[in-house]
């Protein structure tokens, strides 16, 4: 049967932790409070498991950590840094730091841009971050993909095979059995501001995108008429729990 789970509850020794299961991810990517009060709102509705990697400060990390459902890890943002913007730290250390002091509990993580190398992978090891989620292998890739050690045993790196925005780019048709039938790991990386908006073309996010601060006015801007990426994800949830 499947179901829910967190990431930080795979065991890269027990298939069993992971096969069957469906791991729903959330990059904040520093939306509202409503935006992401919009998305915790479904979960809490449905008892769901979920993953959130955290970009900032909110009020409603108290929310999320009172959830048993959820688990929360960090989204650190290097791009600055490699622009010689020290905003969120002057070395790699820096940032993990930066993030790790809003989230210490966190064992967990996926860099914004999915930005890594191999010195960023032993950094987030020696700041306690077990489960590292950068890789994108998408399902139409015709890869299996499944979570692994990398050359430490004490870090996972646990791959994603479908992402909102990149769907959207792909222009792909939005299939709740396919992927749940998927043989590898099933990973999926959801924005807020996309389940918000209910993305269905990236002209959707890119004309809101000035009014994210705004909630009167975005939510004016949410897509009623087309499929999109929160029709998707409450059929994927209808789909699992409905077995």
């Amino acid at each position: 049967m499947i179901n829910f789970e967190l990431i930080k509850n795979i065991d890269v020794n027990n298939s069993q932790s992971w096969q069957d299961k469906i791991f729903l991810t959330f990059d904040i990517d520093w939306c509202s409070n409503e935006v992401l009060s919009y998305t915790l709102d479904i979960l809490e509705e449905h008892n769901i498991k979920a993953t959130f990697f955290v970009t900032h400060e909110t009020k409603l990390l108290d929310r999320i950590r009172d959830n048993k459902y959820i688990e929360l890890g960090i989204h650190p943002n290097f791009n600055p840094l490699l622009n010689g913007d020290f905003r969120y730290g002057r070395t790699i250390d820096g940032v993990i730091e930066y993030y790790k002091n809003i989230v210490p509990e966190s064992v967990s993580v996926r860099s914004h841009s999915l930005t890594n190398n191999s010195i960023i992978s032993k950094v987030f090891r020696k700041y306690g971050l077990k489960y590292e989620c950068n890789q994108y292998i998408p399902k139409n890739s015709t890869i299996i993909v499944k979570p692994y050690n990398h050359w430490e045993d004490n870090l996972v790196n646990v791959p994603h095979f479908w992402e909102d925005d990149l769907h959207i780019i792909y222009n792909d048709t939005f299939d709740s059995n396919k992927y749940i039938k998927y043989e590898g790991i099933k990973v999926f990386d959801f924005h807020p501001i996309h389940l918000f908006l209910n993305t269905d073309e990236l002209s959707t996010y890119e004309n809101a995108r000035s009014n994210f601060s705004n909630y009167t006015k975005l939510k004016k801007q949410k897509n009623t008429t087309n499929n999109g990426i929160e029709n998707n994800f409450l059929n994927l949830i209808k789909e699992v729990q409905n077995g």
